[in-house]
């Protein structure tokens, strides 16, 4: 039993860098309208949902109840609804993300940052057209207008 728990411990550090997974959260939130918030970054193109890493020793829920300050104000006031997991494999092996969708928040104040240029409430129909591949395919899916993928 001893034995077991120190090769666990030794080796455990080891497995978890030669894997290499990440996980992230990204936010489907929708206002009172139907209305869906997206960002735009200042380092990566185009219009996409709200979110980004979950750094050590958070929950998922904590990681993106933190992007969604961070990045446009948003405080939850409810718990997420979890909609699906996803491999975004094709951008980073390993890399996993959740999206949740959010309906319960209040918009705090927020200004652009050098990371966030600007975040905005679209219709869902009506996206800029500069929208991300993946971010057109999560509004699709979370309407029902799509079938639902594991790839991001």
């Amino acid at each position: 039993m001893i034995r077991k728990a120190l090769v666990s411990l030794l080796l455990h550090p080891w497995f978890r860098i030669s894997r290499g997974l990440t996980l992230g959260v990204r936010g489907l939130v929708r206002d009172g309208e139907a209305r869906v918030l997206l960002i735009r970054h200042s380092f990566a193109p185009g219009w996409q949902l709200p979110g980004g890493g979950v750094e050590r020793g958070e929950t998922v829920e904590v990681a993106l109840a933190r992007e969604l300050v961070e990045e446009a104000g948003i405080e939850l006031t409810a718990r997420p609804r979890l909609f699906g997991i996803y491999s975004n494999a094709e951008r980073f092996a390993g890399d996993h993300v959740l999206l949740f969708v959010v309906e319960s928040f209040r918009q705090r104040h927020w200004q652009p940052t050098r990371e966030i240029l600007e975040a905005r409430f679209f219709d869902p129909h009506d996206v800029p057209p500069d929208t991300t591949a993946g971010t057109r395919r999560r509004l699709g899916e979370v309407q029902g207008q799509a079938e639902r993928s594991d790839l991001w």
